[in-house]
């Protein structure tokens, strides 16, 4: 189809866009239309009218029939755009802003579809589990190592940081989430640690240079096992870490203490219990473990577990974002361990998703090649962009969650 052509497809998805749009209630935006702008919502006082420019008639239909991913998909292929990524974000926080309105327009629809959600449920759990976890971890994490280092700081650290201040580094505010990760455990040279997750290898290597412990870490994403090994032998710490390429259900041996950085985002909400029971039989009886994990409301969990928004389709395929009860429940049901303490933190994400953003936009077109073109450069920006507008209005947060086993004594 031609850039700008009108069909009667898009017309009327258009019409219902726009009519969807004129009833946000904290917030205006700007539509620009081929010259034409359409002013919809409410202005709130002291926040920019971000405007999104209509490039091609095609993300009208794209975004109706769609939703978030269809947005997501229009951004991608450059239909929409907006001045800067700063207005898309904002543009972003306000739709994130009324999502609960919009919602509750789809509420018939998720009872009419519920019978045929339960039979894909039941489906789902006749398929290899462990290959689909390898297959979803491979489209995102093997994209290149290069490609993470483009935006990441210098620890490789993919989760949120903790800055001590607005202004700080991400490299300064990823040390301290590690280390507040590390006093949260009391971590001594004594302690042999598990790692459910060695993403690149931050927090095994900053523990064990930095408190001497002892730390066996496991990926399922080869890129990444192989860039922790080349890590670890340039540090000269293989006698204190051990990098395994394995499923974390394979894993074997008895620890001091566990660790597990936003990994349980990729584990399906039906094995929650099966998380928590082999994190559990890793562990010895005075254990504990300290779960870094993205979370969503328990009132909107039951809802957002059978959707598709566009993380799911476009960026984590097969991805789940747990709730605190959740985690808490399978936690109680599938293992013997109790929640000792738990810190929110999700404030600091959004500013850790601004600083990716702006650092992948730095790199620009120097880290484009065949396997990572522009419109997966503009993926990468959509989805920053996304998920900071969510964590900034709190839509979504991240917490640190502390679990224990029955003998642990708190050491005062």
């Amino acid at each position: 189809m031609a850039k700008g052509r009108k069909t009667a497809r898009d017309m009327a998805a258009k019409a219902v866009v726009l009519k969807l749009l004129s009833r946000l209630k904290s917030g205006a935006v700007i539509i620009d239309d081929n010259g034409k702008r359409h002013l919809c919502g409410r202005p709130v006082p002291g926040e920019v009218i971000p405007k999104l420019k209509i490039t091609s008639q095609s993300a009208w239909s794209e975004i109706a029939k769609h939703g978030s991913s269809g947005f997501g998909k229009a951004y991608i292929s450059g239909w929409i755009d907006c001045e800067n990524t700063d207005e898309l974000t904002t543009f972003l926080r306000i739709i994130v802003r009324n999502l609960d309105q919009i919602e509750r327009a789809s509420t018939l629809t998720n009872k009419v579809t519920a019978p045929a959600r339960a039979v894909l449920s039941k489906q789902h759990g006749k398929q290899d589990q462990k290959e689909r976890d390898k297959k979803n971890i491979l489209a995102h994490y093997d994209l290149g190592n290069d490609i993470f280092e483009s935006f990441l700081d210098e620890t490789m650290s993919y989760s949120c940081a903790l800055f001590s201040s607005p202004k700080g580094s991400l490299a300064e505010a990823q040390k301290n989430k590690l280390d507040n990760i590390c006093q949260l455990l009391s971590i001594s040279p004594a302690d042999h640690i598990v790692e459910i997750g060695a993403g690149w290898g931050s927090f095994a290597i900053y523990a064990a240079r930095n408190y001497g412990c002892k730390v066996t870490t496991t990926t399922i994403s080869d890129a990444q096992f192989h860039y922790v090994k080349d890590k670890i032998r340039q540090y000269g710490l293989s006698e204190l870490i051990t990098p395994l390429n394995v499923d974390y259900r394979d894993l074997k041996g008895t620890y001091d203490k566990l660790v597990s950085i936003e990994m349980i985002e990729a584990v399906d909400w039906r094995l929650y219990e099966t998380f928590f029971a082999k994190s559990a039989s890793l562990l010895k009886s005075d254990g504990m473990a300290v779960i870094q994990a993205i979370v969503i409301s328990d009132q909107i969990f039951d809802r957002a577990k059978y959707s598709e928004d566009f993380i799911k389709r476009y960026v984590f395929p097969g991805s789940y974002i747990p709730s605190i009860t959740a985690l808490v429940n399978a936690a109680t049901s599938g293992s013997d361990m109790r929640l000792f303490s738990l810190r929110d933190i999700g404030t600091h994400y959004a500013q850790t998703l601004k600083k990716w953003r702006e650092n992948i936009e730095l790199a620009g077109e120097k880290i484009l090649n065949e396997k990572f073109g522009i419109e997966a450069l503009r993926l990468f920006i959509f989805y920053f962009c996304y998920c900071e507008a969510g964590f900034a209005e709190r839509r979504i947060s991240d917490i640190q969650a502390v679990f224990t086993k029955p003998r642990f004594r708190d050491q005062l």
